[in-house]
């Protein structure tokens, strides 16, 4: 078997070698590393997720660690969302955004502490980013990549998962709230989050070396639910509604049509980066959004990313973002970035391979 050795330029899991020891069979890049994205059986992962319980090594989720008397500051800086009621141990999810107003990333803004907040951040080198903002602005504080690697619990059934692993008191976490817990030595912060609407748990594990025991510390401890492992799985997220940074957004994408406008507060002061621009976006009205498309296609296909071109009365009228068999809804389902002018209820046609296929577009999400 081919192995990949640690480098800077693709740095390994610490659950990598768990990963392999289940079978994985698919990876995909992210933030220069590998996710696991099939363990070979696509509709068992489905249907642990929908279910049952799933657990995911999400490392690839980084942490930019902001940490000093202006990390309140830098984090409101970087975010359009006001994060001024945000209290220790309470995550946020937030646009980011160039000066233009474009979406740069997506993260769970999480205050660790009153001088010290993570970023936790999708596909993109915001460390780097965040470091030149602050430089700028002449701001202090660290910034850092810190040693943190989340491992999410996921589905109907991660809650009591997580309740065998720590006690009761996990099912009164509210979303996207944390705290501190210990395991057999292993420190962690558990979060109820997670990259589905099946609900779950994320362990953001902050002892690298202690990857491979704490995946079998789960392992064993969802034994009686059945759990087995799995991936942000692009059949329920498409279903779901929900968005993905870098594959249903381009290098033009906004927060508006990205179904982000409920994240972005206009009042903030003008330092924070891209909130003007983003005023005047909101005056003019974004030139597109997405919206859901389903087509008139019954052959059962895995989620996949696509950008298939998107036509309307004979003119490109936008892009097919991304698409699976929904097994839910028993046809082919996906988003679509189109122009304001399309509406729900529209036909379109999809440009897959050469071949137009009708559709009619609809409301997100889907289920």
């Amino acid at each position: 078997m081919a192995e990949i050795g640690p480098n800077t330029r693709l740095r390994s899991s610490v659950f990598y070698e768990e990963t392999v020891k289940e079978g994985v069979t698919a990876f995909s890049p992210y933030n220069r590393m590998l996710m696991p994205t099939s363990y070979g059986d696509p509709m068992a992962e489905y249907d642990r997720l929908i279910n049952g319980v799933s657990m995911w090594d999400v490392s690839v989720e980084r942490q930019v660690k902001i940490k000093g008397p202006d990390a309140a500051r830098i984090a409101q800086v970087l975010s359009v969302r006001d994060l001024s009621g945000i209290q220790v141990n309470q995550g946020k999810y937030v646009p980011m955004c160039d000066h233009r107003g474009v979406l740069v990333n997506d993260p769970i803004v999480l205050k660790i502490a009153e001088d010290e907040y993570w970023l936790s951040i999708a596909d993109k080198d915001i460390l780097m980013w965040s470091r030149a903002i602050a430089a700028e602005r002449g701001l202090r504080a660290e910034i850092t990549e810190p040693d943190v690697s989340p491992l999410a619990i996921q589905g109907p059934k991660a809650e009591e998962v997580a309740a065998a692993l720590f006690g009761d008191w996990v099912r009164d976490l509210k979303f996207f709230w944390f705290r501190d817990a210990e395991i057999d030595g292993i420190p962690l912060k558990v979060a109820r989050s997670g990259y589905s609407k099946q609900g779950g748990f994320e362990l953001y594990l902050m002892d690298g070396s202690r990857g491979p025991d704490l995946w079998n510390i789960v392992r064993e401890a969802g034994r009686p639910w059945g759990i087995g492992p799995g991936n942000p799985n692009p059949m329920e997220r498409i279903e779901s509604g929900l968005l993905s940074f870098g594959g249903d957004t381009d290098d033009n994408s906004t927060p508006y049509e990205a179904m982000l406008g409920k994240y972005v507060d206009l009042h903030l002061d003008d330092g924070v980066v891209g909130i003007k621009a983003l005023r005047g976006i909101h005056a003019e009205g974004p030139a597109r959004h997405l919206l859901g498309v389903r087509l008139e296609d019954y052959a059962p296909r895995p989620g996949h990313a696509v950008w298939y071109d998107v036509m309307a009365a004979g003119k490109k009228a936008g892009s097919m973002t991304n698409g699976c068999w929904s097994p839910r809804l028993k046809q082919v389902i996906g988003f679509v970035l189109v122009g304001r002018a399309l509406r729900p209820g529209d036909t379109v046609e999809v440009i897959r391979n050469g071949v137009a296929t009708p559709g009619m577009l609809c409301d997100l999400p889907f289920l």
